[in-house]
């Protein structure tokens, strides 16, 4: 199913990739990633010649009914891992577990720093919990990748891809074997983490937040239900409180690049 997949991808959409010399032809390595689009998944292993495995939700393969089933069947056949994400932290693990078996298989591991799609196209704070520590652990050498205008392909709400061609940059393989063994040191984690993220990011082009993704979301759908919950109460001709006052953090703010070696973060 991969390249039955992954012809049609090609042949309807012609995405164009650079780099594709970085990807060795045998041996684990890790594909670590920008994240615009659901289809970012699919559109990285349409281009190589090799297996990409991703992790997904655990409930796209569990879904009851024969389109249940059928969603199940496409997953596992385009190399997709179901991981239970019920509870943050067991995910986690789950991920790690997942990263590392794959990779001592000697095959390709695809991950996604930020954690989730980018809600506005920038690049945001890479998570140090699931990349950093399935590189050190493993020993595997980290590929970054930027996805570009994937987003566009099939945007939030829409049914119907729109012909647009997506690309894909991978860069040179990163080498972390310094850092083996040093998976519990949250300092080192760090400093992996935001070295990938700025290669992404040189790679991309894209304006780099220094907060989670996961965070940029929150605040953006806490600032839409207080604008909506403004805009309801001005039809009845009532004041909202605090009107006058921005509707939510502006996620500009934290804008900076990421740093290279990091060491003095204190944060995971």
């Amino acid at each position: 199913m991969k390249y039955s997949l992954g012809s049609t991808l090609k042949l309807a959409f012609r995405p164009w990739v650079e780099g594709l010399e970085n990807v060795p032809a045998e041996g684990a390595a890790i594909l670590a990633s920008n994240h615009l689009s659901f289809s970012d998944s699919f559109f990285l292993p349409a281009v190589l010649d090799r297996k990409v495995t991703f992790i997904a939700k655990a409930e796209y393969f569990t879904s009851p009914g024969v389109k249940g089933k059928l969603t199940a069947a496409f997953f596992r056949g385009v190399g997709q891992l179901p991981v239970d994400r019920s509870g943050a932290r067991g995910a986690g693990e789950a991920a790690i577990r997942s990263g590392l078996e794959v990779l001592a298989r000697g095959e390709l591991f695809g991950i996604y720093p930020e954690g989730t799609r980018s809600p506005d196209g920038r690049l945001y704070r890479g998570k140090p919990g699931g990349l950093a520590r399935v590189a050190l652990a493993s020993g595997a050498p980290v590929i970054p990748v930027a996805m570009i205008d994937t987003e566009k392909v099939q945007p939030p709400g829409t049914v119907v891809p729109k012909m647009i061609r997506p690309g894909i940059r991978i860069g040179k393989p990163l080498d972390f074997s310094r850092y083996h063994g040093m998976e519990g040191d949250r300092f080192v984690l760090r400093s992996v983490t935001d070295q990938v993220m700025y290669e992404i990011m040189k790679l991309s082009g894209q304006e780099y937040v220094d907060i989670y993704a996961t965070a940029a979301k929150r605040q953006l759908a806490e600032a839409a239900k207080k604008q909506a919950a403004e805009k309801a109460e001005k039809r009845t001709g009532r004041t909202a409180p605090g009107e006058g006052t921005p509707a939510g953090t502006d996620t500009r703010e934290g804008d900076r690049a990421p740093a290279r070696d990091s060491e003095g973060e204190t944060g995971a």
